[in-house]
């Protein structure tokens, strides 16, 4: 597993816990790519010891940073997890189950979960919406829409040597342009189960620059069409159109919400900085939304049910 990491320390033990605590009989290989994080990252990552490997300074970006990572791995199975997101339990597990079991599959991709700061599950009709179209995999509905979240995807190192290292042009899909890859060869195997969640707040990639980012998918699925796939390229258009304007009016919801109750604190994390175990697992992050709920370092996610 790679984490690519950039002053995430907020959400950093979290996802690491999500990743350590996972139940296996199989080596787990932690590389945490830090880009020179100036937010106590460096503190967080050292009291982990040596339950991780990890490099920090300056990278030239996220692509960069999981190619320099995933040449480090020693592993047969691939994943990659951002420092702001969460495995769910027994993610791991079921993915080794998958790739051990069915020799003929060489990437699978499960649901995942969207959830805020706070660990609270939101966006559920965009979840419901993807959980739909992944149900059967399609390269030519792929080449519609990027319907396969980051986090929860899983594949052969084999494959990866086949298909070539994340593309370091580009820094907001980096991910849906190697699933294209992936998908031209074998089709992705689906796992009706949730394997992760994904953390969406303003200041996030996807968050921020949503636009961007589905301008820069369509660019890459154009590329990949390479002339052809007329239906599936006009779809892709359609789709981010559409996206678009929904994400802009979730946008405006949230600005009236978050003008209604006031700027949310930042998270305080009152856990001294120490390793993986008894001790690290009773620390606690001290989260205060304006609702005055909290949560602690593990996870309070529900990963069951929709």
């Amino acid at each position: 597993m790679v984490m690519p990491c950039l002053n995430q320390a907020r959400f950093l033990r979290r996802a690491l816990h999500s990743m350590l605590t996972q139940e296996r009989d199989f080596e787990l290989e932690c590389i945490v790519m830090d880009g020179g994080s100036t937010d106590g990252t460096r503190a967080i990552l050292e009291g982990f010891g040596d339950a991780i490997r990890w490099v920090s300074g300056p990278d030239n970006g996220q692509s960069d940073a999981l190619n320099t990572g995933f040449a480090m791995a020693g592993g047969s199975i691939f994943g990659w997890l951002n420092s702001d997101d969460l495995l769910a339990p027994g993610a791991l597990r079921r993915a080794v189950d998958v790739l051990t079991n069915e020799p003929e599959v060489q990437w699978l991709y499960g649901k995942v979960k969207i959830v805020d700061e706070h660990d609270k599950v939101i966006r559920r009709p965009i979840t419901a919406y993807k959980n739909l179209r992944m149900r059967r995999f399609s390269y030519r509905s792929l080449l519609t829409e990027n319907w396969i979240s980051q986090m929860g995807v899983f594949w052969r190192r084999s494959a990866h040597d086949q298909v070539g290292p994340f593309r370091d042009d580009l820094h907001l899909t980096m991910d849906y342009e190697l699933w294209l890859r992936l998908g031209e060869r074998w089709p992705g195997r689906f796992v009706d189960e949730y394997l992760a969640a994904f953390r969406w707040y303003p200041a996030t990639k996807s968050g921020g620059a949503f636009e961007k980012q589905l301008r820069e998918e369509l660019r890459v699925a154009e590329e990949h069409a390479g002339g052809g796939y007329p239906r599936e390229i006009l779809l892709h258009r359609l789709n981010s159109t559409r996206t678009i304007l929904a994400y802009r009016a979730m946008h405006a919801v949230a600005r009236r919400r978050d003008h209604d109750c006031g700027a949310a604190e930042s998270p305080v994390d009152d856990a001294p900085n120490r390793p993986l175990g008894s001790a690290a697992q009773s620390a606690h992050l001290v989260l205060r939304s304006c609702t005055g709920e909290s949560s602690g370092v593990t996870s309070r996610v529900e990963f069951k049910g929709g």
